[in-house]
Formats: C-alpha cells, structure tokens, sequence
C-alpha cells in the first residue's frame, strides 16, 4: 500500500536519545530503532549533552552519530532546567575550545545545535540577542574549520520570523563552507524561499503529524532539500502524542511526509534518508 513503509534504513537527523529522559530504559528504546531500521544524529545542546551524545555514538557505531553544540537557549541568565536534558542543573559557559576538541571527533557528524532563540522574550533583549549572534557566528567558524555541516535551531517571536531573517543576515558576516540544516523549521513560506535560496535543508518532525500549519511549506520545500527528524523525547507524532517520543516513532512522520507530498511512504523515507547521507557525510 501507498502509505506502508517498506523495510529499509530510515535516518532521525536529529534526536535526544542521549538525555536523561532515557536513563531507564535507553537500551530498550535503541533496540526497537534498530528493529525499525532507524539509525540516528544525537544532538548535544551544552559541552556535557554532546560529551554524552559522542559516548553513546561510540557504543553503537552503526546506528548513532552525534553533533557538538551550544544551545542559544543556554545563552540566558534566566536559563529553565529541562529535567529531560539534565538530571541535575548544570548550567554551563559556553567555551568554544572545548567544543573544538569535541569537533574533532570522528562520530560528530555536525556542529549544533546552535542558532538563535527569540520565542520567549527576555528583559535584555537586545545584549541577549548580541550574545546569541556572537556565539552562532563561532560555531559557524567551528563548522568551517571542522569541515562539517551546521544544525541550526531557529525559533522566531510568535507570529514573526524575525529569528531567521537575523540568521540570514548573521550569516553573510560569516558562510557556512558545507550544509546548513534548519532543524524542526516553523518559519513562514516566504522564509522558507529565502532559505532555499541559502542553499538550506529542513527537517520536519511530529507535529506535521497532527498540525496543518506545515502543509504548505512542506509541500513546497523541494524533496531533496527535506530531512526527517523525532527531536525527541519531545513532540511525539500521532498516535503517539501524548507520550514520551523516540526515535523509532520517525516512521510516522515518513508516512506523513508521504501523505502531503503525495508520494509512497517508501520514497518519502528513502529520500529524506539520502539527503541526510550527503548532508551529514556519513553512510550506512
């Protein structure tokens, strides 16, 4: 049938399974990827979440790569512990040699996530929003020396795409020299053209699974520039929602990937998976 996933290799181009919220279980929920074919990018957020993401990636060296980054969220003074990405509070400085030596790293596959992150305002804003630029434009010049891609986090003000134009502007001061992915894009149809024009991948996750919002730009976005993406443990697809999401849950979002681009489910998930390989120059 159209909408059934044949058996093949299928890649969640950005994922947490390194994060606490895995802690009791995470062989299990990596045992139920691999019976679903799905191989994955997990992506550091601080210095110690891409630590943990390169160890994991180690363990499984046939299934798992792993990025070294930055979140811009852990950028703020009013930083918010996420229990999923830390146990304990640790917040920490954000010190580009040590992401260097983590770059350097055979089993990181990209530098990020890194970007900026407006959506929830703070009271410096504009010093807050310097900050962010400044150490976006330092992973850029770590992905260059590394020669790997970037993965982008990039939320805008509500109803605004004002995060990305500043992305774009940031990164005329400094070009990424290889692949730029805008990781879980919610960016406008015009943005969308903007970045396309950038040379830019996308990756959609779960929510196109349950909101229409994305349908015309997914529709839009060129097959060959979509990747496909769980970012869990957060916003699992339907009929998971709800729930805790992992990576073998991305066979959903295939299937709806599939269903807006009016394609077989097959073709939707080979596709996305190839864009990853050549993106993240890795094979499988």
């Amino acid at each position: 049938m159209k909408n059934q996933l044949p058996k093949m290799d299928i890649i969640d181009s950005h994922t947490h399974a390194h994060f606490p919220a895995y802690d009791a279980d995470r062989e299990a929920v990596i045992k139920r990827a691999q019976e679903a074919g799905v191989k994955m990018i997990c992506v550091g957020t601080q210095f110690s979440t891409s630590e943990s993401a390169i160890q994991l990636a180690e363990k499984y060296p046939a299934d798992i790569w792993a990025t070294a980054g930055f979140h811009p969220n852990h950028l703020s003074n009013e930083w918010h512990h996420d229990r999923k990405e830390q146990s304990e509070a640790a917040p920490e400085k954000f010190d580009i040699e040590k992401f260097r030596q983590l770059a350097r790293h055979p089993k990181v596959a990209a530098i990020g996530e890194c970007g900026l992150d407006y959506y929830r305002k703070m009271p410096n804003d504009v010093a807050q929003m310097a900050k962010q630029k400044e150490v976006f434009l330092e992973h850029v010049k770590l992905a260059n020396e590394a020669k790997k891609p970037l993965m982008i986090h990039c939320r805008p003000s509500k109803g605004t795409d004002d995060a990305y134009q500043d992305l774009i502007n940031s990164l005329k001061e400094q070009k990424p020299l290889l692949h730029a992915v805008a990781h879980f894009y919610v960016g406008s149809l015009a943005m969308a053209k903007q970045l396309l024009e950038s040379g830019f991948y996308f990756t959609f996750g779960g929510v196109i699974t349950f909101a229409r919002d994305y349908d015309e730009v997914v529709q839009y976005i060129p097959l060959d520039r979509i990747l496909l993406e769980t970012d869990a443990p957060y916003v699992a697809p339907a009929p998971y929602r709800g729930k805790r999401n992992e990576p073998a849950y991305i066979v959903e979002t295939a299937k709806k990937l599939a269903e807006i681009k009016n394609i077989s489910a097959g073709k939707a998930a080979e596709a996305a998976t190839a864009n990853a390989l050549k993106v993240f120059q890795i094979s499988v």
